[in-house]
């Protein structure tokens, strides 16, 4: 915790990486280890706020800020929309406190947008079969199409945004340094 804030009173540290890869564990322990230092920290997962299997880019970046990073920046409170997937609709809202940390957890919360308020870019990956295979058991085969259209969606996503060679922390899917 030693970096300055940078959105308003908040720390953002950003998790980012192909899905599957063990972004939602990262970012967990994140919060476990600012917890650990007595420091207030809360989680907000992208895959709450993308606008179903197409919703990578779009409307994403937009709502996020508007309804969370602006707020925070202001010392507010923010709120946020969850999108419910079996629906396929925007469902109840969300209340993001003003915690010290925010991690900030999914495929684009890296991008460069958040460049100038990230303290911390974390990258995860994994092999893209093993990505697969996390994907579908935690999905079903029905979803299979799905994962490889978002699996080329994102792929294309992090070569515009370099989110990679960005990174300041880069982990592979169990949790070691430098993948």
């Amino acid at each position: 915790m030693e970096a300055s804030p940078r959105l308003g009173p908040v720390r953002l540290v950003c998790v980012d990486g192909p899905a599957g890869s063990g972004k939602t564990t990262a970012a967990a322990a994140v919060a476990a280890a600012a917890a650990d230092l007595g420091a207030c920290a809360t989680v907000v997962h992208l895959d709450d706020l993308y606008e179903g299997w197409a919703g990578l880019e779009g409307s994403l970046w937009p709502r996020l800020s508007a309804q969370v990073l602006e707020p925070l920046r202001r010392g507010t409170p923010g709120r946020f929309q969850r999108y419910d997937w079996p629906t396929g609709r925007f469902a109840e809202w969300v209340d993001v406190p003003v915690p010290a940390l925010l991690v900030l957890e999914g495929c684009g919360s890296a991008r460069r947008a958040a460049d100038r308020d990230a303290v911390l870019r974390v990258w995860v990956e994994a092999p893209a079969d093993l990505r697969l295979r996390r994907g579908l058991d935690r999905d079903g085969e029905a979803a299979h199409d799905h994962w490889v259209a978002w699996m080329r969606d994102e792929a294309e996503h992090f070569a515009r945004e370099r989110t990679r060679e960005r990174a300041d922390v880069r982990l592979d899917a169990f949790g070691r340094a430098d993948a």
